[in-house]
Parts: C-alpha cells; structure tokens; sequence
C-alpha cells in the first residue's frame, strides 16, 4: 500500500539535512543510513549513499531512475545461495 497523495513522499529529516549539508561543502563522501524506508527524491542524485540492509552496508549511487522509489530496494537483506545440487 502507498503513502497518501495528501501527505508528500516519506523522506527521513536527518538524511536530508545531511544531504544538503554535503551538496554545499562540494563533499563526495558516501552518506551512512539505516532510513531504508525513506523514499529518493530528485535532491539525492548523485550522491552517494551506504544503506544498512541489518548487517553490512551496501554502497548505492543514486540516478534519475531510483527517484521515487525506497532507499531499502538498493540494498538486498537476504543472501541466495542457489538451489541444491542435482545430486540423488
């Protein structure tokens, strides 16, 4: 189910403080964040951002393309690891 039109986008506070903060110091640095459920508005393009899927962080350039959707869909939580072998 998606956020109510009237409401806006869900975009965490502090991320976007820090965003700004580093588009006006011209920094590249990689953001941190665990706020997977924050949605990428059209400000975070090319930043980069290291978003926690609960153990490590994975490292996510955003583009024009990820506008929209939710910083967590960049950054998989689970690990597949194939079906078992043919072996009987």
């Amino acid at each position: 189910m998606t956020r109510s039109a009237k409401k806006g986008p869900y975009v965490d506070e502090k991320l976007y403080r820090k965003v700004v903060r580093a588009g006006e110091t011209a920094s590249r640095e990689p953001i941190r964040t665990w706020a997977r459920s924050c949605t990428v508005v059209p400000e975070f393009i090319g930043f980069t951002f290291l978003v926690h899927n609960g153990k490590t962080f994975h490292r996510v350039l955003i583009t024009e393309d990820m506008v929209g959707h939710k910083l967590g869909e960049f950054s998989p939580t689970r690990l597949f690891r194939g079906h078992s072998s043919g072996r009987r």
